[in-house]
């Protein structure tokens, strides 16, 4: 059920860039700089963060890695705008692809996470990461309606 919800609000996502060019990609709905390129970018991101360096405990893939957060705290975003619009939807693509093996590769939803939560030493379960990850989704999918409507008009049914 976990894996169904967050497979939903991928695609819905998703489905949001249906039909944009590169160009209104990479258009905000004002006063936010905030667009829906740089949410594909950030959700890109955040699936690696979450399942394979935070959970697996693997390094972060490039281009990710060598990003200068110091610079830009939003570098993932600024990025993926930068990025042709295939280029962007393969990036996201891979990126859950991975996301999935490493949740196929847990024994179960209890498993802990590599990395600790804290100085205390907590970690995640893999069920709390799903459901975390739903929550950042929804959250996201909601700022693409808004975007997307201000581009095209286009609605959310």
């Amino acid at each position: 059920m976990l894996t169904a919800f967050l497979d939903y609000y991928r695609a819905a996502l998703l489905d949001r860039t249906f039909g944009l060019d590169q160009q209104q990609l990479a258009t905000p709905l004002a006063p936010s700089s905030l667009t829906i390129g740089g949410l594909i970018g950030h959700m890109t991101f955040v699936e690696y963060v979450w399942y394979r360096v935070r959970f697996a405990g693997h390094d972060m893939p490039e281009p990710f890695a060598s990003l200068d957060w110091d610079e830009n705290p939003d570098a993932e975003m600024a990025l993926a705008e930068s990025w042709p619009t295939e280029h962007l939807l393969e990036a996201f693509d891979e990126a859950i692809r991975d996301s999935r093996q490493q949740v196929k590769n847990a024994a179960s939803l209890d498993d802990l996470s590599e990395l600790n939560r804290n100085s205390d030493r907590e970690k995640w379960n893999l069920r709390w990461i799903m459901i975390h990850m739903i929550e950042e989704y929804a959250r996201h999918c909601g700022h693409a309606d808004l975007i997307r409507e201000s581009i095209d008009g286009d609605v959310c049914q």
